[in-house]
């Protein structure tokens, strides 16, 4: 491959691609498990989404304002290094980083529960890590191949991921039973615990609303065409996200959608709905294909933020050396091995939907950190903006913190309640060497 030939390659995301981006990673498989995870907490779920709707819109209209400011690889990280210094913007590299491999180990998990209404319908833990396994190297690979292969997949994987979405976000409203919709609060909480348990769970499903951002440097003329990428993926997910909620839970009650064996719970819907399971069949089908791109997409942003601040000297410099493909290839393994080592911790303690909400509720508590961040640098440059920018980085910051507030598992025991915390901070303290090595190598 020619240098021209290199060039052009690393810099391939036009608005239809960045914008894929966006939608494919928001819309990966987290969506598609909600109502089996939020069953617990039963059909008030869909007043979280809506507010967590308005949380994400607000990310998104505050990044797409950042990134017009500072167009920069690395998004999050690069506001705050710039607002706060080296140190703050290490923690949020950090910080993000653990978002991006923990995530699509949550995600792959969630993939497993469709890729098993195929294949080891029983459960069996073993076979389901070997499937995840294979969900997780898979993107790597395409990831590997080069940005124009990455940014192909991603393209086809969103339009296909959308399929289901919008049959159960039009067709599906026909078929709602308003009495699946009582009780509305099953969790045992008072309704605004339980909101704010959902939401945290929600947030997942609306994480990738600053990919084009922090993948700026692949985008391009990324300050034109970051801002409207992430305000047209994040809308357009957020419609089929509330209206489908909406369906599902009123399609089907919420004792079944709680059941194991309906972890599919599209699946379980359409199949309610065409009264035969080839309609669950092709549901699956589908979200197994969505699932592949929003993996696909996060591979991407999980080598992306550690190659910005590589550059920097925050991190390793194996983390900023590009491959003859023009990926940065160490970034992209060593980010594949840590989602491995987190699901398979994840299986080997829980099961089921525990596994899947401790690895959803770590990644959401590692993303609001930077999302906060990054509000706050909004708000020091808020001289820059109207009024209207200051109360949007003011509401994502008041969201960023409720989320890392709520983000606890229901349950008596300590560990399953505390996980996701317990687990956020051992990735945290695994970066503590990473920084004093690094701040000794900048130190004359």
């Amino acid at each position: 491959m020619t240098q021209q030939e290199l060039a052009e390659d690393t810099h391939t995301l036009g608005l239809p691609q960045a914008t894929a981006l966006i939608l494919g990673t928001i819309i990966g498989v987290g969506i598609f498990n909600l109502p089996y995870s939020l069953a617990s907490i039963g059909p008030i779920s869909i007043v979280a989404m809506a507010l967590t709707t308005v949380g994400a819109l607000a990310l998104a209209v505050m990044f797409a304002s950042l990134s017009r400011r500072m167009p920069a690889d690395g998004g999050p990280y690069a506001y705050a290094r710039a607002a706060f210094g080296d140190g703050v913007g290490f923690l949020n590299a950090w910080s993000y980083w653990i978002t991006a491999w923990a995530g699509n180990a949550a995600i792959v998990t969630g993939w497993v529960f469709y890729v098993e209404n195929f294949v080891n319908s029983d459960g069996v833990v073993g076979w389901s890590i070997v499937i995840a396994l294979i969900g997780i190297w898979i993107p790597a690979a395409i990831n590997l191949t080069g940005v124009k292969s990455m940014g192909v997949v991603q393209v086809w994987t969103t339009v296909i991921k959308f399929i289901p979405l919008i049959i159960m976000s039009t067709v599906g409203l026909f078929f709602i039973s308003t009495a699946n919709y009582s009780p509305a609060n099953v969790s045992g909480e008072t309704d605004l615990r339980a909101v704010g348990s959902a939401m945290a769970i929600c947030l997942f499903s609306y994480l990738g609303v600053e990919c084009a951002a922090v993948a700026a440097a692949k985008v391009r003329d990324p300050g034109r065409n970051v801002p409207r990428a992430t305000v047209i993926g994040t809308l357009g997910a957020a419609v089929v996200y509330l209206l489908s909620m909406v369906a599902v839970f009123g399609i089907v009650p919420t004792t079944v959608l709680a059941e194991d064996a309906n972890k599919a719970s599209y699946s379980v819907a359409a199949t309610t709905m065409a009264g035969g399971d080839w309609a669950g069949d092709l549901v699956a089908l589908a979200v197994i294909v969505s699932g592949i791109g929003a993996l696909n997409g996060w591979t991407m942003i999980c080598a992306e933020m550690p190659l910005a601040a590589a550059k920097d000297g925050l991190f390793p410099a194996l983390f900023g050396r590009i491959s003859k493909r023009g990926v940065p290839a160490a970034g992209i393994i060593c980010s594949s091995l840590f989602a491995t080592v987190a699901m398979v911790v994840s299986y080997a303690g829980a099961s089921g939907a525990t596994v899947f909400n401790t690895l959803v509720l770590m990644s959401g508590i590692t993303a609001a950190i930077p999302y906060a961040f990054s509000a706050l640098a909004k708000i020091k440059w808020r001289r820059e903006g109207g009024i209207g920018d200051l109360i949007i980085a003011i509401v994502a910051l008041i969201f960023s913190i409720l989320f890392i507030w709520y983000s606890r598992n229901s349950g008596d025991d300590w560990f399953v309640v505390w996980g996701p915390f317990l687990m956020a901070g051992g990735a945290f303290l695994l970066g503590i060497p990473v920084y004093v090595s690094m701040r000794r190598r900048s130190t004359p």
